[in-house]
């Protein structure tokens, strides 16, 4: 994760820059709406094989991911369902992303690629979930060396040099997709289960 001080800055360089925004009327939610289409463009253009392109775009959609959350500060229009909207689109802008890679990889035919993005697909997934479903049970789960921002930088800088840069970013992110994950559980485990205890087996849990 990003030291807390450079998460800081950027959270207030991100609330001066929206402070136009507020005074226009332009409302959090209209700005997370902009990111999933910017998200959506970029998977397009990633899914033709432009690619650096792609990288460009990819990196600048990360903006969004701050731009609203700042938006919604500086105008205190916080609400419990902008905040589930934003994570809710950005988990499809993110399905989105690795679609147009499986997509671009599929029509190459390069299955050991196609294993990759499955791969990161399946972590990035687990990463949110973990948090989600640690959060219904009351427990913070914002832990792990791999959350949201650092995953769209490194695939970003991976697209934005050639295919070979390419892979072995999404080497990186399939490993570090599932060492989040299991950050998570532990962080969890550490959390709910008493020293010396084992975690018991609930039947019903979420399928």
């Amino acid at each position: 994760m990003f030291p807390a001080g450079l998460q800081a800055r950027a959270r207030a360089v991100a609330e001066m820059i929206v402070v136009p925004l507020a005074l226009a009327g332009i409302t959090p939610n209209m700005v997370t709406f902009a990111g999933f289409l910017f998200n959506a463009v970029t998977a397009i253009v990633i899914a033709a094989g432009h690619l650096h392109l792609g990288g460009i775009l990819l990196l600048l959609s990360g903006g969004f991911d701050m731009l609203d959350g700042a938006l919604a500060r500086v105008s205190r229009l916080q609400s419990a369902f902008g905040a589930f909207l934003d994570s809710f689109l950005d988990r499809y802008s993110e399905s989105a992303i690795l679609l147009a890679l499986l997509y671009y990889f599929a029509e190459r035919q390069a299955l050991p690629a196609i294993v990759l993005v499955f791969a990161v697909a399946v972590g990035s997934l687990l990463i949110s979930y973990a948090r989600a479903r640690a959060e219904s049970l009351g427990i913070e789960c914002r832990v792990g060396i791999a959350p949201r921002p650092e995953r769209i930088i490194l695939l970003g800088l991976g697209l934005l040099f050639s295919q070979g840069t390419l892979l072995g970013a999404l080497v990186i992110l399939a490993i570090l997709t599932h060492v989040t994950a299991l950050q998570r559980l532990y962080h969890v485990w550490r959390q709910s289960v008493p020293p010396g205890g084992l975690a018991d087996s609930r039947p019903g849990a979420e399928g």
